[in-house]
């Protein structure tokens, strides 16, 4: 192989979950990785998930055994692996005999409690609904499980963070423009989407991990047919005013056959969705429909007692998630299962390309991934990244943390310290430092955001403009008025 200094082992097309995990497993086998994403850290899909860290109880209707097995033992693994990001929480399913009959719903939870080793969750059981319960009256009865909730954006941030410590180039901002093979190399042209700057790189190896591009990079950036196609499915959610005091989540059922799940959502607000629509324009240019809002709401309606209008939603965002085209009828029928297509002809660079695939089997997906490439390199090392943490990972416990936290910044409110540990987790001492009282914190935006915190995004997280900040890196934009989002976006004018 050509050992040229400016050469790359591996680039990888595509800032979201798989592209991160995948930078950052090849990085920590000793592969020089480049990144690229044309925009932010999970600005498209990987942002806009339910949330969930989960097996996928509803795949098991379309007997996705294989899948949901495997999303059951990542559940464990993710659960260790970040727990300022993800926690455990418990699900209520309200019965409607004329949906599903319980004895499917019964079975399906036992498959759930016993298709792959459970350590650290609950298992599932009958609940009664009594008096005081938030759903209408006459739903007496249903059923409890667990899963884990997590902070998707942040987990997409933290994997390229972890990908940079062990080495990896990582480009936000950056498009991919023109791709072409030449022998063993792999000759890339990148663009900055900011300056309109271009530059060619070279790698031994290539990965596309675009998303709902993946298909159509092989169009736009080589020229060629994409060896497969993806089925873009749109995911609508809506968030509104916390409508019930319970810690727990919903999974709700409808007529349709979906199923709906209402979340406890940043301490005062309940995240709804989702919807699963066919999705042919353009993913960049994604929107929620009028449609969609009142389905969502609607389902909340024939279920609890809080009765939501439009007027209630605060915000509200969609996703197009890139599932593997399997010809199935319907969209909420596509299997949330993925595959890679590997092409490496005989003395020629390989590249791998991810299609369809789940946030909760990124890490398992990301490892298989970088299985299928280091034959082309001698000096890979083994699959490493199953026992290690994320960034700020290494703690026992949020509670412990949070009371560590709390001893050593005393004068630190305590909404701001925990919002901090449960982002950040042990990561939150590189950005306090020698902080001894609130004013050492800097200029407040609002909402517990200050000065010191968007200095440490932007220097080290990669934040450009509000959004990045307000949205993928928290969720403070809910929070934040107008004024407040302008005086944060003069601040980062004067950063630049």
């Amino acid at each position: 192989m050509d050992s040229g200094s400016n050469i790359s082992d591996l680039v990888v097309i595509g800032g979201g979950i798989n592209g991160t995990g995948i930078a950052l497993d090849a990085a920590g086998r000793g592969l020089n990785v480049l990144l690229c994403e044309q925009g932010d850290l999970a600005s498209a899909t990987s942002s806009n998930s339910s949330k969930l860290i989960h097996g996928g109880l509803r795949y098991l209707e379309h007997y996705d055994f294989r899948l949901v097995r495997e999303s059951l033992a990542e559940r464990e693994v993710l659960l260790h692996k970040a727990p300022h990001l993800i926690k455990p929480m418990r699900f209520r399913i309200p019965h409607r005999p004329h949906l599903r009959p319980a004895w499917m719903i019964q079975l399906g939870l036992f498959l759930y409690d016993h298709l792959s080793k459970r350590v650290t969750l609950k298992s599932s059981s009958g609940i009664k609904f009594g008096r005081y319960s938030p759903l209408l009256p006459h739903i007496k009865r249903g059923f409890e499980y667990s899963d884990g909730w997590v902070d998707d954006s942040r987990l997409v941030v933290l994997n390229a963070v972890a990908a940079r410590q062990k080495g990896a180039d990582i480009r936000t901002q950056t498009r991919c423009i023109n791709i072409k093979r030449f022998n063993r190399l792999w000759h890339i042209t990148l663009e900055n989407v900011n300056t309109g700057d271009t530059e060619k790189v070279r790698a031994r190896a290539l990965v596309n991990a675009a998303g709902p591009w993946v298909s159509s990079l092989y169009q736009d950036a080589m020229q060629k047919k994409a060896p497969k196609q993806v089925r873009l499915i749109k995911g609508s959610h809506i968030v509104v005013p916390r409508i019930h005091t319970e810690e727990e989540a919903y999974l709700l059922q409808n007529k349709d056959g979906r199923v709906v799940f209402l979340i406890p959502f940043e301490d005062k607000f309940t995240l709804i969705g989702t919807t699963d629509i066919e999705y042919k324009e353009d993913p960049s240019n994604v929107v929620i429909s009028q449609l969609e809002i009142d389905y969502i709401l609607g389902i909340s309606n024939e279920h609890f007692k809080h009765q939501l209008t439009a007027a209630d939603v605060c915000w509200a965002f969609s996703g197009v998630r890139p599932l593997l085209d399997d010809e199935s009828d319907s969209p909420q029928a596509v299997t949330r299962d993925y595959t890679f297509e590997v092409e490496a002809p005989a003395g020629m660079a390989p590249i791998l390309s991810v299609f369809g695939g789940k946030l909760t089997t990124y890490r398992k997906l990301s490892e298989l991934a970088v299985d299928d490439l280091v034959e082309y390199f001698e000096h890979a090392g083994p699959a490493w990244t199953m026992q290690s943490t994320l960034p700020g990972g290494d703690f026992k416990d949020q509670a412990s943390l949070q009371a560590q936290l709390n001893s050593n910044y005393p004068w630190l409110p305590i909404e701001l310290c925990a919002r901090y540990v449960r982002s950040y987790g042990t990561l939150i001492y590189q950005i306090l430092r020698d902080a001894k009282v609130l004013t050492d914190l800097g200029q407040h935006f609002g909402a517990g955001l200050y000065a010191l915190e968007v200095n440490y995004l932007v220097t080290h997280e990669w934040a450009c403009n509000v959004d990045d900040i307000l949205w993928r890196r928290s969720k403070l934009g809910l929070f934040l008025s107008t004024t407040e989002k302008a005086n944060l976006a003069d601040y980062l004018q004067t950063r630049t």
